[in-house]
């Protein structure tokens, strides 16, 4: 039993010393493979310290145009339910669904019969106390006669004066029932409050409906012109008014979905009076005539608001742009290295941002593989990679030395620590035969 042990432990130790070997042989076949005299295998990004493909963009000098997109909501100017002010039954639907009404166009008909009839009612009632007032103005002027030959006590004279009023009272009030009865009986013809589009109807005809109805008979809502509400953010709101300062129509665009078409043009009306805290934005105001009606209430969309345009600046792609605790800085690829530039930002869009201090035009900055840098690493530019040409003997001795990679970055009078055919000097490792082409 203790002899099996044995063997299996042996076995162990001799599976691991191979793996070790296996392990150093590769690492070896690797380091001298890179650093002979033969024309070196294209360099794979992100290995160690070897060079990382990046692609850059170019610094350069223009216009730039500091815009604010958001996405807003389209919102009609008004929206309006209409409701009935009366209850009866819903005799005739005057309009069609869809369709635009202008200001006071009948919607509907409610059966104006009972109303009718409170009117007559109302109407009798005035003219009894019309009759009772003109019989007592009469009685009222022969008291007065009689009370001046003496005929009558003061006592009735003044009781008569007191009717009299007491009708022209009732009077009044008869004739308010009057004019509500009318009014009410107005109200059973049902018209459209304000001009607009109308949507889908909620009661049909044969209803009974009352007064008042939360669901209502139908909306109007109003389109030409329409607003559009959108935030923008709280750091750009000082930028923001300052622009409104200098002009008062600002251009509002609103965009296609793919932000590539621009749907309709309107300005900026007005500011709300304070920043959402939860959200650290500002809603704002715009509008649009909306003539084609190419803008539908609560459609949400793409919002461009342009604030300003600045001339002969340098800009980069705003993407290129590292923050980090030291400031904004950004990556310049010189002689196939990438080192830190500290800049300084000035305006800027959503794609583009300027730089104030801190390059040059013409700078190379990196764009894509950032995250694979660090300041002075080797590079890639993309699109503009060469293959180097194999480096044979006289070619060397032409040119006067070695044409290994690295050579350039050796200290002057420092002798490469690899003799002639490129093989490392180890006196642990045998000479390895130069593979056959």
């Amino acid at each position: 039993m203790t002899d099996g042990i044995k063997r299996r432990q042996r076995r162990n130790i001799v599976i691991c010393v191979l793996i070790l070997l296996t392990l150093v042989g590769g690492t070896w076949y690797l380091l001298s493979a890179s650093g002979g005299d033969t024309a070196p295998e294209p360099r794979r990004r992100g290995w160690g310290n070897m060079a990382t493909s990046v692609s850059v963009v170019t610094a350069q000098k223009g216009s730039l145009d500091v815009q604010v997109h958001s996405i807003g909501t389209v919102t009609a100017m008004n929206t309006v339910i209409v409701r009935s002010r009366v209850g009866g039954v819903l005799d005739e639907i005057l309009f069609d669904e869809g369709a635009e009404v202008k200001a006071g166009a009948p919607l509907a008909q409610i059966d104006p019969a009972p109303y009718q009839a409170q009117l007559a009612q109302a109407e009798g009632q005035l003219q009894q106390n019309r009759a009772q007032l003109e019989n007592a103005k009469v009685d009222l002027e022969l008291y007065q006669g009689l009370y001046k030959e003496d005929s009558i006590a003061r006592q009735q004279l003044d009781s008569q004066a007191a009717l009299v009023r007491q009708l022209q009272g009732a009077n009044k009030s008869s004739q308010a029932e009057v004019d509500d009865a009318r009014l009410q009986l107005s109200w059973t013809t049902i018209t459209a409050p304000i001009a607009g589009r109308l949507g889908l109807r909620r009661v049909d005809a044969g209803n009974l409906i009352t007064a008042n109805e939360e669901e209502g008979l139908i909306t109007i809502t109003q389109t030409k012109p329409i607003a559009v509400f959108f935030t923008i953010p709280e750091v750009q709101v000082t930028a923001l008014r300052k622009a409104m300062s200098v002009d008062d129509n600002l251009r509002v665009e609103v965009l296609s979905r793919n932000e590539q078409e621009v749907i309709a043009t309107g300005k900026l009306v007005t500011l709300d009076n304070q920043i959402d805290v939860n959200t650290g934005t500002l809603r704002v105001k715009a509008e649009f005539a909306n003539e084609d009606e190419a803008l539908f209430p609560n459609q949400f969309v793409n919002v461009r608001l342009r604030l300003a345009e600045v001339k002969d600046v340098l800009t980069i792609a705003a993407d290129a742009v590292q923050h980090g605790s030291q400031g904004n800085y950004v990556y310049v690829v010189e002689e196939g290295r990438a080192y830190i530039r500290s800049v300084e930002l000035g305006a800027a869009d959503d794609e583009r941002v300027t730089i104030t201090a801190g390059l040059s035009e013409g700078a190379q900055v990196v764009l894509e593989g950032l995250d694979r840098l660090r300041d002075g690493r080797e590079v890639l530019v993309e699109g503009q990679e060469t293959q180097p040409q194999p480096a044979t003997e006289s070619n060397s001795h032409a040119k006067g030395g070695a044409t290994e990679p690295g050579a350039r970055n050796r200290p002057a009078g420092q002798a490469a620590n690899r003799p002639e055919g490129g093989r490392p000097r180890d006196g642990n490792r045998p000479a390895r035969a130069a593979p056959q082409g």
